[in-house]
Formats: structure tokens, sequence, C-alpha cells
């Protein structure tokens, strides 16, 4: 890589907020950007949870402050931007990270159980991109990357006001693209698929789960958090300048479908084992109708 290529990647004194950093991806998403040059701005509800990680980025030899932050309060996330602003000036990236999930079957879910979900994903991803384009419109300069998931393209059971948000998340980023576009700000989602952290961690403990998610990506294993890395620092760098309305998935390809339409033949490789497929003649070919 020449040194045009990097300085397209470098994101050396750019500000960027990540909301939600207290842990999971978020934490990732933000050593991502200081690794590539960026000042970080760390959020989360407690301010003091965000201690030991703030030491971490400056370890870097990165400047971060820590702020609280409740994407569920308007009042909050005025507070939070204007507090942003105040420490470093123009506001170059925002990573819209902040959410929570409650899995429950669908007959389950309760009214405070949207709510929470909604509120936090949906409606507060909306108001902390409006405080901080505020400010980004001045300079006519920004990156706004909105977090997705595979669930913003694909429904799962157990994940119905969950999908719900993420589905809303990509529609609203279009939007937004289309608002704000005028103004110099790129507006793009970031859909990661399945990836273990510690919120959803137990899930990974059972083995039959994980066969049964690992059959259905294409690359045959769940995310690791790092596999996230050039996506966010491409979004929000000078390399994506003309990507924006955009979802990219960072999936493993399970967003294909990955539904098998070949029948495995032990020590045969594969043969077609629907009616309407192809067929091979050195193999026998079952039919189903």
């Amino acid at each position: 890589m020449n040194q045009n290529q990097r300085s397209i990647f470098d994101l050396s004194g750019q500000v960027a907020i990540v909301t939600g950093t207290s842990r999971g991806l978020g934490q990732y998403f933000a050593r991502a950007l200081a690794n590539a040059g960026a000042v970080l701005v760390l959020t989360s509800r407690k301010r003091e949870t965000l201690a030991d990680f703030e030491a971490e980025i400056k370890a870097l030899g990165r400047r971060a402050i820590s702020l609280e932050l409740d994407v569920r309060d308007q009042q909050s996330i005025e507070r939070f931007a204007a507090a942003a602003e105040a420490a470093f000036g123009q506001i170059h990236i925002l990573v819209n990270n902040a959410c929570c999930n409650i899995r429950k079957p669908a007959l389950d879910v309760t009214w405070d159980d949207w709510n929470a979900i909604l509120d936090t994903n949906l409606r507060g991803s909306f108001f902390v991109a409006q405080a901080i384009a505020r400010r980004m419109i001045p300079y006519r300069y920004g990156r706004i990357v909105n977090i997705g998931s595979v669930t913003s393209v694909a429904g799962y059971a157990g994940l119905a006001p969950y999908g719900a948000s993420r589905g809303g998340i990509r529609q609203l980023t279009m939007s937004l693209a289309d608002d704000w576009g005028p103004h110099g700000i790129t507006v793009n989602c970031l859909a990661p698929g399945w990836f273990r952290t510690e919120q959803n961690k137990v899930m990974y403990e059972n083995k039959e789960w994980v066969d049964y998610l690992v059959d259905r990506i294409p690359v045959k294993r769940p995310g690791q958090p790092h596999d996230l890395d050039g996506a966010v620092v491409f979004l929000a760098s000078e390399s994506s300048r003309y990507v924006t309305g955009q979802t990219l998935l960072v999936d493993g390809g399970i967003s294909t479908g990955a539904t098998r339409a070949m029948v495995k033949k032990q020590g045969l490789g594969t043969s077609c084992g629907v009616s309407t497929g192809c067929s091979d003649s050195s193999l026998p070919l079952k039919r189903e109708c």
C-alpha cells in the first residue's frame, strides 16, 4: 500500500464519537478508530464504567474523554453533544452503536420490552445523529456510521422488536444520507452478522446451536470482533467519500440465504437433491417432489 492509499484510511487528528463503549462491539469500534489515529469520545449511561477503557485508549497515544449518555433521554443527548463539541470543537465521525436487546418469543414480548428496545436502538440513534449532524453541518463534513445487524435484512424468531429496530436503522440510514448529503455528511449502516460478545456468550457455549449457526455461514465460522475493524475505518474515513446510504453487511455471508441446495454424499462430494436442479450422471440422484 503506497502513501496515498494509506492516507485515505488515516484518521489522525479526527474526532470520533462511539456511543455504547462500556463493553461489547462498541469497544472494538473505538479501538479500531484509535489505531487509525482518531481522537475518541466514549459514552455510557454510567461514566465511571469507562475509566479503564479510556485509559486503554490513552495508552495507545490518543486523546480521549468519557461522557455520560442515555440515548433514551433527549436532554442527556443534548448535554453529551454540547460537551463533546466543547472538548474538541469539530466532530468528524459518529459511530451510533448504543443498543439493547431482549430475546423472547413474540407472544411473550411486553409493551415495556418493545419500548425499551425501540427507544434505545432506533429513536436514540436518530436523535444522537441529529444532535451531531447539527454540529457537523457548519464544517460541511461528517461521517455517520449507524450500527445495524444482519437482522436489518433478515428475520429471526425471538428477535421481533430487535429486528424491527435494526430494519428501521437501515431505512433511517438511507433517509439521513439523502437529507445530509448536500452538507458533506455521509451516512452508512454497518451491519454485523453473528458475533460472540459478553452479552450473548451463553449462546456460544451451546455446541449444538453453534454447529447449527456455522452450517449456515458460508465461511464456516462466527464473526470475530476484529473482522469489523476494516469496515468501520473504511466508513469513517476519506476512503468512503462517495459511499452513502448503504448497508455494509459483515456477516460471513449468512445473509445470502445460506441454505444448502446440494446433498452431501460421503466420499463423493455433493450431488443435486432437488427436483428442478442439475444432475450428475456419476452420482445417484434422489428427486423429491
